[in-house]
């Protein structure tokens, strides 16, 4: 019997779009991957801190979630960039398939980096902001 064949486009997707959550890791190391878990508990910290500190700035109230986003940024690139023969020798070595990326990898890949230094670089704004002036500028 074959061992499934993880896409390399799909892992992408999913470290994009759920990486909050780490939907990526649970397709990638199903239930027993400890760093997905650590994606998913960013839900509950977030509203932990909410029911904790209803006072606070709601900037803050989702700043796990924002990390986690950003880790999942940071690992649809790199699972993205993975040559397809490094991606098949360490997910799919036993599938009996080979990977052979698209273009609609390399644009999620172009998505992925936009997205992720907005989200970066609004994050850090809004940081120094709120550390700094207090919350003044919004």
């Amino acid at each position: 019997m074959t061992a499934p064949h993880k896409n390399k486009t799909l892992a992408s997707l999913l470290a994009f779009a759920l990486g909050a959550v780490g939907a990526h890791r649970f397709y990638l190391g199903g239930a027993k991957d400890r760093w997905g878990w650590l994606h998913a508990a960013s839900a509950p910290a977030s509203l932990l801190i909410a029911l904790t500190a209803p006072q606070a700035n709601w900037f803050y109230m989702i700043l796990p979630l924002i990390v986690s986003a950003l880790a999942g940024f940071l690992t649809a690139l790199v699972l993205g960039l993975t040559p397809d023969e490094r991606w098949d020798a360490t997910r799919n070595h036993a599938s009996g398939r080979r990977s052979d990326s698209q273009w609609p990898l390399a644009l999620l890949l172009v998505a992925t980096l936009m997205a992720g230094a907005v989200v970066l670089i609004a994050t850090i704004a809004r940081l120094f902001d709120l550390l700094h002036t207090g919350g003044a500028y919004g």
